[in-house]
C-alpha cells in the first residue's frame, strides 16, 4: 500500500496573519474551494490567507467547511489544532488578560449523554457546563453582560434599553446556572444505573414543553414598538412615571 506522506491541503496559524493554508501543486482546482469560503492567495507568501479582521469563529467554520468539501471527493487535509485556540478576551488596563480555552460543544456533551448509565457520570458531564471558569452558563452570562455593554456604548435611548434587557437575561441565566447546580449535585449522590434493558435514550420520547412565543413573534412585536424615522418619537417619560416604573434586577456576576 502506498502512503500519502504530504496532505493535498494544510491549514495553520500563521503568527501575524492568522489562519492560513497551503495547498499541494499537484490539484490546481483548491484554489476554487478555498476562493469559496473567503482565502485569498499571496504570491508573496506562497499562503492563502483570510482577511484581517475575520473574526476566530468564522475562520473555524471556513477551516471546517473548506476540509468537509475536500475529504469529500478524496482529497487528504491536515489541520494544526492551535486553530481551535480562540484569541485572549481583552480587559481593562490592570486586570489580567483572561485566556480562553477551547471547550466541547454542548452538541459532544449532549451525545456523550447517550453512552453513560450512572448518574455520577450525568453529573460529571454536567459539572462541565456549570465549571466556574470554562463552563458555557458562565461563559452565556459573560457574554450577554458583554453585548449589553456593547448596547450602552450606543449611546441611545434604544440602546441603553436594550443593555438594560439584556442585563436581565443575564440574571436568569444566573439563576438557570443555580439551579442547574443543585440537579447537579443531586446527581452526584444518586446511586441509580441505567437496567440493562433499559431503551436507548435515542428511543425516548422527550416530554413536551411549554409553548413560548416564536423569535419570528417577538421580533415583529419590537419592531412594530421601536421608534421609527417616519413617524415621531413617543414622549419621553415624566418624574413620576419613571420612578413608579419596576426595575429589572441586576445580573449577579460570577467571579471567572
Amino acid at each position: 500500500m502506498k502512503l500519502q506522506l504530504e496532505p493535498d491541503v494544510a491549514f495553520g496559524v500563521h503568527p501575524d496573519l492568522g489562519v492560513v493554508a497551503a495547498v499541494s501543486d499537484d490539484h490546481p482546482s483548491l484554489d476554487g474551494v478555498l476562493r469559496r469560503h473567503h482565502f485569498r492567495y499571496s504570491s508573496t507568501l506562497d499562503l492563502y490567507v483570510l482577511a484581517d479582521d475575520t473574526p476566530h469563529n468564522t475562520a473555524v467554520r471556513a477551516v471546517a467547511r473548506a476540509s468537509r468539501e475536500f475529504q469529500d471527493v478524496g482529497l487528504s487535509v491536515a489541520a494544526d489544532p492551535r486553530i481551535m485556540l480562540p484569541p485572549p478576551i481583552p480587559t481593562p488596563d490592570g486586570v489580567p488578560v483572561r485566556q480562553a480555552l477551547p471547550g466541547q460543544s454542548l452538541t459532544a456533551l449532549t451525545g456523550e449523554l447517550h453512552e453513560l448509565r450512572r448518574s455520577a457520570d450525568v453529573a460529571d458531564v454536567l459539572e462541565q457546563i456549570l465549571d466556574e471558569h470554562h463552563g458555557v452558563v458562565g461563559d452565556l452570562e459573560e457574554f450577554i453582560d458583554t453585548a449589553a455593554a456593547w448596547c450602552d456604548r450606543l449611546g441611545t435611548a434604544n440602546g441603553r434599553e436594550l443593555g438594560q434587557h439584556l442585563r436581565t437575561i443575564a440574571h436568569h441565566v444566573a439563576f438557570l446556572g443555580d439551579q442547574l447546580v443543585t440537579a447537579q449535585l443531586d446527581l452526584a449522590v444518586m446511586p441509580d444505573v441505567t437496567p440493562d434493558d433499559a431503551p436507548p435514550l435515542s428511543e425516548v420520547p422527550l416530554l413536551p414543553r411549554y409553548e413560548i412565543p416564536s423569535v419570528t413573534h417577538t421580533a415583529r412585536s419590537r419592531a412594530a414598538r421601536a421608534s421609527s424615522p417616519n413617524r415621531p418619537t413617543a414622549q419621553s417619560t415624566s418624574p413620576d412615571e419613571a420612578a413608579r416604573s419596576p426595575t429589572p434586577p441586576p445580573s449577579p456576576r460570577r467571579t471567572r
